[in-house]
């Protein structure tokens, strides 16, 4: 807790001095110092992260962290400059400095805690060690899970389970023994966490289990059996005594469908008018690099399932289907794979210049024009074509819930080192839990991948 603490400081402070220097550099009519003094009210952040369930910064999903992080530094700011503003302090405070560190804060202190995440999650002090209560499939799913993604800071140690056949190891984890020894073993090793694992117990049993061990622990986690329901946005609510759970439905709110159009249209009209010198560039590269159109426009699936067509640079060369006939005929052990993921890493029919372009996503900045029509939104699923219909299965339904997205959370995710079956999954999990927080996520991660080319070919 005390690193993350650390680090929020760190950005704040940073943010702070930014500010001051870069209004100090273009307008020099002021003593920095007049701003150092409001540095003790920086703890006024501090209780303000805390009361928002920041710290530890532990099982937290980075989207909820995102709106939490954001909220809650606008709070403070805009009652900071209400405070100074309303006591006839305006004159002496710029107004441009506080608009900028508070802008400044939001990102540096999301980039703050994502550096720390990944250097500090690996190590074994970081987060909670968690006992698991359940070794069936469910608890081999959790135990992979939080091995494999050290950033939600559960660190499993151990495992119980009353079946006797299941003791050993579980991925690399002990499986003690029956879930009586939970509080022994929760007092000798000093584990605060315990994961409730077993969604197909009976009810009386279950109930049993919480209130036995509902007091051994100070973190208690049940995993319920709503495996494919919407994670992300749901809320506990108590009515006289019952349990429920309370999920959000975005896509049916007029106010986030709204704000989505909103962002969807205006950054789409900015970027494009700045992006325009780069189209030129970009279609005198491809007219000289190989013969052939500059613009591919291939017939892709929308929302309600309707058919339209999405736009892209062309980086393929003339005939490509039959390109790859006779690259898939001359290397048959790339047969399966095409097949499976409908990618190759190394595509016979993808020009210089559009190996290029695919790396950097720049193939797709038609599709600007699919967002203008309406047809696509900046983040959404991938649009897919008729003939992947039938891979999708059942959720299908869901895909045709959304516009597809020129961004999407596979791209943010691994892309093309996804199999087709997670890409799919994680479509699913993107309508599940639409919001526009997810959306600038997604936006946020983007940028970040495309710098980096992570996962493109």
């Amino acid at each position: 807790m005390m690193s993350m603490i650390g680090a929020d400081l760190l950005a704040l402070s940073v943010a702070g001095v930014l500010s001051v220097y870069i209004r100090l550099f273009f307008d020099g009519q002021f003593q920095p110092s007049l701003y150092w003094q409001l540095l003790p009210l920086m703890g006024l952040f501090i209780v303000t992260y805390a009361l928002a369930g920041l710290y530890p910064g532990v099982a937290m999903s980075p989207v909820d962290e995102l709106r939490r992080v954001t909220l809650s530094t606008s709070l403070v700011y805009f009652l900071l400059g209400s405070t100074i503003f309303l006591r006839r302090e305006g004159e002496v405070y710029s107004r441009g400095i506080f608009l900028m560190v508070w802008l400044l804060s939001i990102v540096l202190i999301l980039a703050g805690r994502t550096l720390v995440r990944h250097y500090l999650a690996p190590r074994k002090w970081w987060g909670y060690p968690v006992i698991v209560l359940g070794a069936g499939k469910t608890g081999d799913m959790v135990i992979r899970t939080l091995q494999s993604r050290p950033r939600i800071g559960l660190k499993p140690v151990l495992v119980l389970d009353d079946d006797s056949n299941k003791h050993g190891l579980l991925h690399g984890v002990p499986v003690a023994g029956g879930v009586e020894l939970a509080p022994s073993l929760a007092q000798a090793r000093q584990i605060p966490y315990a994961i409730v694992a077993m969604p197909g117990v009976p009810r009386d049993r279950l109930l049993q289990l919480l209130e036995r061990y509902g007091q051994t622990f100070a973190h208690l986690l049940i995993i319920p059996d709503l495996f494919g329901f919407s994670s992300l946005w749901v809320d506990a609510k108590d009515m006289g005594g019952i349990l429920g759970l309370e999920v959000r439905q975005q896509l049916l709110l007029p106010g986030p469908k709204l704000v989505k159009f909103l962002i969807d249209r205006l950054i789409t009209l900015v970027g494009g008018l700045l992006v325009l010198p780069l189209f030129v560039v970009i279609a005198v590269l491809i007219r000289f690099d190989s013969p052939g159109p500059i613009f591919y426009g291939q017939t892709r699936i929308g929302q309600d399932g309707m058919p339209f067509k999405a736009w892209k640079f062309r980086s393929m060369v003339k005939h490509a289907d039959r390109a790859l006939y006779n690259y898939l005929e001359l290397h048959p052990e790339l047969q399966q794979d095409w097949v499976t993921n409908q990618k190759l890493r190394d595509d016979p029919r993808v020009t210089r210049v559009g190996r290029f372009l695919r790396q950097t996503s720049l193939d797709e900045l038609p599709q600007l024009w699919n967002i203008l029509r309406g047809e696509m939104s900046l983040v959404g699923p991938r649009p897919i074509v008729a003939d992947e219909i039938e891979r999708y299965g059942d959720k299908f339904s869901l895909y045709t819930k959304v516009t597809p997205g020129l961004t999407g959370l596979w791209q943010v995710s691994g892309r093309n080192n996804l199999s087709y079956a997670e890409r799919v999954n994680l479509d699913a999990y993107y309508v599940r839990n639409w919001s526009v927080w997810l959306d600038i996520y997604i936006l946020m991660r983007t940028i970040w991948v495309v710098l980096t080319g992570e996962g493109a070919y």
